[in-house]
This record gives structure tokens, C-alpha cells and sequence, in this order.
């Protein structure tokens, strides 16, 4: 989504950009400049860039600042990715902190472990495990700082982590160019009417931002505060001859396997008050060196309760022992600095280092039936209090004279400490411990990857581009411990070497033809928790996930073609995935528990097609549309669910065959935009043996179709309200949990 007249000014070659979306800058803020696509590979540009390469040799797509404020309505940060080929995030509510998931091409919103998120280069994605309560930390940023997101799809450039196997996101926040002031308040209101729960879940949201410019110092603060009521997630079903006896008021339904159940009520259902803090302070050292500080926090206050549908003789409600609650509290901290020479011209530079750290995360659960629960009872405490990531990145780039070629290589150190406790409560709402280090539970353990690797992206003639690269990497996970009250498990170090080999050939055809080849190996490798999260069971027998996990090993492949005009970009692109090893939690017959383990093989074949038409109708009109299939197959596993051989040729869970978005912007005239979307998935699944056929069902993955609307006004030349509907035709739609039904928001924005 680059404008098409911006890569046109920039090189002859460059007829073949993506194009769609312009929008107007704001008054305080310069516009930051679009990548530039020269014979079909994406340069970055500009003063403020992507933490992306310089030389980017596949499939990359964005949105800028104006294209959200117009298009989306915005609660949260992944909310810019909505309409994004091929890319879906599982988000269940606003605010939704814990589960919600980015899911790619070939990758299902399972598998959180195989995509890389980042905000001004700094890492967000929650590489500490791998599914839905490890999604990427969106808390630490904000739509209101967003300035562009990038995404750059595929592991064909070397310098990220197999991780990239899915999609690599970098959201661009803002810098200012003089002084700004900005502040947003924004409510939400859903309907919401599922099994025997009807009612509004509501919310509400504020934010104020700041920053200015004195010479070549620059600084951004923003805060937000987010109060959210999520509907149910949870859902308490039992068969008819486990129904409690003497109660009345369980709803008939149908489970994810089409069999008859009774719902009982609901679980985790939650409400949710968040405060985001982001402190950024840029100091020119010289005319070329740039230095960057970021503070960041979030912290999150949250509670969920039950609801029973069932009532005894008298009409009370009435419990099971099924029904439970939580309470809570998270304080995430975030840092960053970094050093970056940028000129556009001969040898430049980048010292980076960051940190993600919990400071504080406790959940307290308790141990004894609601409602009695309450009024205080005994319970337990998750604590991840110590848990965290830091990060090292040294990377140059390097423009020889005649600019023929450009080099970038790098070294980089990631590494990751996961620390669990589980402690005995004597009162789980205020959360006293039974005794000093009561200990229920406890595994933990650490991974590292330290990388090195170079890409050249060479210029062999006018209208051939060759990009080579490689990236050799060691990893290792050490200090693994799983431990109960009976028993305690020391795992060994390990450690592993890997090359991945990277290559991209693109070739202008005409002024308006590209046509570009990519491919490239990426391992990923096993996180902390895939490793060493586990337990022992009454026996003594330890039912942990294996800590001799073999990585991930994929090749993918990429062909694209792409055509471009005035006003137009069409691109097709055929993609091939072949995984080895991938990780997967599935029945483990030796301990008869669910481990994470090796399956032996995956391939995904698929064809992708994205429209993106500008400025029609004398400039007043954007559409873009996209459409993905995708064959996901599982090939080869030893492993097995319920019989040996039961997955084998079954589709790969949560990734549908076919997806589809749309979104079109109407200025009509200088005070009203006007937008429209539309979000398409196919059926899909949630099991590895595809034994879930009912998707639309708690647990199961259904087909949806949503619509959603927007439209802004611009009251005065500082003033802009908005009005938007999300799932504008209230489908009822599934991904294990169920997605937000209609849900209204309205909004008043200040920018000075």
C-alpha cells in the first residue's frame, strides 16, 4: 500500500509499486516518506525508518497514519492490520491481552511462534511459548502513535530468526517535527446474545499525547487508559447424564464434535482496566547519528467472573463445580536504545539493545465453588514475576560507489527467561500465602539465539535485481526445571547450529510488469515453554513437553507478479511451504497427557491475489482487496491424537483454505470519509485429526464473513469526530473462543 506517484518521482523503474491509500498529512507533522519498490524490491526511506532492511527481496504491504484514522476503527494496535492480505488476528474483545494471536499464510493463530512483531524495531512478540497465551505484547503501543506499519511476508530475508516464517511486522511510531498535542476519548458498545447470556458489554477508552523539536532534539509522550467489559470466552457445557441434579436452566447446544451438550453458563469473563505509558526521546549527535531512548509500561488490572444459566428449586442460582474466577495484576516494562548513522549513501550503521521485563504478573484463582468463593476462601497464585527478554543488534549497511550493490549485515543476541511459581493462598482475593514459599509448582528455564548474516542486493542489470543472503545462527536453552510438591526434574543444556540460506531474483518485463522469485530456509526454534512446561502426575510420572524438541525447519517459496498504473496495482502470488518438525502439542500414548511434540511434516501450497486502486473519482476514492487460498496438509507424523495415522492428510489446525478482505475510503468533500470493509474465512479446524466439525460451536473454528463501517467528520480544523460499526451484519463466528458480535464505537479526536 505504497503511493504509486511517490516510487514514480524516485526511480524510472519503479512502475510496479503497490499503490493505494493516500491520505493527507496532519498539519503538525510531516509526511514520513512511503519504501520505494525499484525492479520489484522494496528499498526503506525516510527519517523515520522501518527497523526493516534497507534491501526487502519479497512481498511486503502497509498502512500509513491517515489510512487508519480514515479506514479502521482503531481500539487497539493490531487493529491496523485488519485488512491486510493473508494476515487476521484473533482478537475476542477490546483490550484482548493474553490471546490475541497473529495468524499468516501458512501459519494458524495457534502459532504465535512464527511471526516477529516489533514497534521501532524493538521486539513485541512473546517468544517465551508458542499459542495463544503468548500473543505479542500490542499493549505497548497505541493506534494514536502509530505513524505506518509494515509487514514484509515470508523468511527470505536473512536478517531475522526463522520466526519469520509467517510475517514480519514493524509498527513505525511517531516522531514529531515541531511541537504537537493530540487527545482521543473513544466508547464501545457491544450487543451480544450467545446460548443463555444477553446483554451489552460496554467500555471506553482516552488517550493524550504530546511532543516537540528544538533543534535536533525531538521527544513523544503518550498515555492511555483502556476500561473494557469482554463478554464470555469461556463456556461450561456437561452431557445429560452429568447435569446437576434438581437445577433447571442449562441450554441445549451442540459441541465442536456435533454431539449434544447442555450449557451450564460461562467462564472468563472479563473486565479489564489498562494504562499505557510511552516516554521517547531522539538526540541528533550529529548531522548523521541519531540517538533513541523509549520507555514503556502497561499495566493491567483485570477480573472475570462467572455466570450460571442454572437454577435450583427455589429458583436461586445455582453452581458447579466447573465455574471459577480470576483476578488479575500485570505491570510490563519496556526499554530500549539505540544508536543509528542514516544516510542514504555509503556505509551506515545501527547499535541496538532492548528489554521486555514482567515486573509483576500474578493470576489468583480460587480453590473452593462460587459463589462461597467471594467472600475469601483458599485458592493459589501464578506469579511470572521475572520473566522476560532482552535483545542486542549491531547492523551496518554498506552502498559501494556505482550502486550496484547493497550489503547489510548484522550480529544480534536475543534471549528469553521464563519463571513460573505456583503458591498456595489462604485467601485468594487478597492473596496470602499459606506460608513464606509455599510452592505448589514451579518450571522454568531460558533460550538464546545469537545470529550472524549478510544480504546483497545487486543490481546485475537495469531490469535484473539478484538479493543473496545467509544467516548462520546458535541457540541453546539452559537452566530447565519442572518441579511439584513430589517431585523435581532438572533438564540438561542443549544447544544447536543452523544456516539458513536466503535468495531473491525479480525482473522488470516492461514499465509496467515486475515479475520476482524468492526462497529461503528458516528454523524456529523451540521456546522456553514448548521445552520444559509439564508436570508430574499422581504416579510420579513426569508428563512434561519433551526437552529434546527438535526445531522447526521450513523452505518456502515465493512467485509473484505484479503489475502496475496510474491508479492500479494488481499482484499474484504463489507461495509454497514444506515444514519438518513442526511443534505441536498432541496425545503423548507413553504418559496418556498432551505434550508438545514433533510433527514430522506440513506443506501448504497457495495462491494469493491483492488490488489496490487510488485516487478515482478525481482522487476522493481508495479500494483494496485481497484474496489467499491456501492447501495446508499434514503429511507425516508419528505422533497421534486418538489411533496412529488419524492426522495424516488432514488440514492444518486454524488455517482455512480460503480468506478475503476489502476496504474501500470515500472523501466526500473536505469534511466527511466514508469507509467500508469486508473480512472473509472459510472453515477451518482446531484439532490436528479434524474431528471438530461443527466450527460454529465453543472450541470449534467457524467460517465468517463481518462488515464493518466507518465514517469521520472533521468538525473543525482541530476537531474530527467518528462513528464506526465492527461486524455490522452481527455475525455469530468462532475461533475456539467466540469473536465480537455487532460492536459500536464513537469517537472525538483533538490535534493540534
Amino acid at each position: 500500500m505504497f503511493p504509486l506517484a511517490a516510487a514514480r518521482r524516485a526511480a524510472p523503474l519503479a512502475a510496479a509499486i503497490a499503490a493505494a491509500f493516500p491520505g493527507l498529512p496532519l498539519r503538525a507533522h510531516e509526511p514520513v516518506p512511503a519504501p520505494e519498490r525499484t525492479v520489484g524490491v522494496v528499498t526503506i526511506i525516510g527519517s523515520q525508518p522501518s527497523s526493516l532492511p534497507t534491501q526487502i527481496p519479497t512481498t511486503t504491504e502497509s498502512i500509513t497514519r491517515q489510512q487508519i484514522a480514515d479506514g479502521i476503527n482503531a481500539t487497539d494496535a493490531e487493529d491496523a492490520l485488519k485488512y491486510l492480505p493473508s494476515l487476521l488476528v484473533r482478537k475476542r474483545y477490546v483490550g484482548d491481552y493474553n490471546h490475541a494471536v497473529l495468524s499468516t499464510r501458512a501459519s494458524g493463530s495457534g502459532n504465535s511462534a512464527r511471526s516477529l512483531v516489533y514497534a521501532d524495531g524493538v521486539l513485541l512478540s512473546n517468544l517465551l511459548g508458542n499459542g495463544a497465551a503468548f500473543a505479542p505484547r500490542w499493549g505497548l503501543v497505541t493506534p494514536e502513535e502509530i505513524e505506518r506499519v509494515d509487514v514484509l511476508y515470508g523468511p527470505f530475508s536473512a536478517a531475522y530468526a526463522g520466526n519469520s516464517v509467517g510475517a514480519v511486522v514493524d509498527m513505525v511510531t511517531r516522531m514529531p517535527r515541531r511541537f504537537e498535542a493530540h487527545a482521543k476519548v473513544n466508547a464501545f458498545t457491544q450487543r451480544f446474545d450467545l446460548y443463555g447470556t444477553r446483554g451489552r458489554f460496554d467500555g471506553h477508552q482516552a488517550s493524550v499525547s504530546l511532543g516537540d523539536r528544538q533543534g535536533g532534539c525531538a521527544w513523544w509522550v503518550n498515555l492511555n487508559r483502556l476500561d473494557s467489559e469482554s463478554p464470555p470466552q469461556v463456556f461450561v457445557t456437561r452431557t445429560a447424564d452429568k447435569l446437576p441434579a434438581g437445577s433447571t436452566g442449562a441450554v441445549p447446544a451442540r459441541d465442536r464434535n456435533d454431539r449434544e451438550v447442555w450449557v451450564l453458563g460461562t467462564n472468563t469473563q472479563y473486565h479489564t482496566v489498562q494504562d499505557h505509558a510511552k516516554f521517547k526521546l531522539a538526540y541528533e549527535l550529529s548531522e548523521a547519528v541519531r540517538a533513541t531512548v523509549t520507555l514503556g509500561g502497561w499495566r493491567n488490572h483485570a477480573g472475570s467472573r462467572p455466570d450460571t444459566y442454572l437454577r435450583d428449586a427455589a429458583g436461586a442460582p445455582a453452581y458447579v463445580s466447573d465455574f471459577s474466577a480470576t483476578n488479575e495484576q500485570l505491570l510490563h516494562l519496556m526499554q530500549a536504545l539505540s544508536i543509528k548513522r542514516h544516510t542514504h549513501a555509503g556505509f551506515d550503521w545501527e547499535l541496538a539493545a532492548s528489554g521486555y521485563q514482567y515486573r509483576t504478573d500474578r493470576v489468583r484463582t480460587p480453590g473452593t465453588a462460587m459463589p462461597a468463593a467471594e467472600a475469601g476462601s483458599p485458592g493459589r497464585e501464578t506469579r511470572l514475576d521475572g520473566t522476560g527478554w532482552t535483545t542486542l543488534v549491531a547492523k551496518a549497511v554498506w552502498r559501494p560507489e556505482g550502486g550496484a550493490h547493497v550489503v547489510d549485515a548484522g550480529l544480534q543476541q536475543e534471549r528469553y527467561r521464563l519463571r513460573s511459581r505456583v503458591t498456595a493462598l489462604a485467601d485468594w482475593r487478597a492473596g496470602t500465602p499459606l506460608a513464606p514459599d509455599d510452592r505448589l509448582s514451579r518450571f522454568e528455564g531460558n533460550t538464546e539465539l545469537r545470529s550472524a548474516y549478510a544480504q546483497d542486493a545487486w543490481a546485475m542489470a537495469p531490469e535484473w535485481k539478484l538479493v543473496l543472503g545467509l544467516r548462520a545462527e546458535q541457540w541453546r536453552a539452559w537452566g530447565g526445571l519442572t518441579e511439584s510438591a513430589c517431585c523435581a526434574l532438572v533438564h540438561p543444556q542443549r544447544s544447536l547450529t543452523a544456516l539458513s540460506p536466503k535468495a531473491a531474483l525479480s525482473h522488470q518485463v516492461s514499465d509496467h510488469w515486475v515479475l520476482k522469485a524468492s526462497t529461503g530456509r528458516a528454523l524456529r526454534f523451540p521456546t522456553v515453554a514448548e521445552l520444559y512446561q509439564g508436570g508430574f502426575n499422581a504416579q510420579g510420572q513426569a508428563i512434561n513437553n519433551d526437552p529434546g524438541l527438535r526445531p522447526e525447519r521450513s523452505w518456502t517459496g515465493e512467485l509473484t507478479a505484479e503489475w502496475g498504473g496510474d491508479h492500479l496495482l494488481w499482484r499474484t502470488t504463489a507461495f509454497h511451504e514444506n515444514t519438518h518438525d513442526a511443534l505441536y502439542s498432541q496425545l503423548n500414548p507413553a504418559t496418556n497427557a498432551n505434550t508438545v511434540q514433533n510433527v514430522g511434516r506440513i506443506r501448504t501450497n497457495g495462491l494469493e491475489a491483492a488490488l489496490q486502486i487510488d485516487g478515482l473519482l478525481d482522487r476522493r476514492l481508495d479500494l483494496n482487496a485481497s484474496a489467499t487460498y491456501a492447501d495446508s496438509r499434514i503429511l507425516d507424523n508419528a505422533g497421534y491424537v486418538s489411533v496412529p495415522g488419524d492426522t495424516v492428510g488432514k488440514q492444518q489446525p486454524r488455517v482455512p483454505r480460503w480468506r478475503a478482505s476489502a476496504s474501500a475510503t470515500w472523501r466526500a468533500g473536505e469534511r466527511w470519509t466514508l469507509s467500508a470493509g469486508a473480512r472473509y474465512g472459510s472453515r477451518a479446524y482446531n484439532t490436528l485429526d479434524n474431528s471438530d466439525v461443527n466450527g460454529s460451536a465453543y472450541q470449534g473454528v467457524s467460517k465468517y464473513w463481518i462488515t464493518d463501517l466507518r465514517v469521520r467528520y472533521r468538525i473543525a480544523r482541530q476537531w474530527t469526530a467518528s462513528l464506526g460499526i465492527d461486524n455490522l451484519n452481527n455475525a455469530r463466528t468462532w475461533n475456539f473462543h467466540p469473536y465480537p458480535q455487532r460492536t459500536t464505537s464513537a469517537e472525538l479526536a483533538f490535534d493540534l
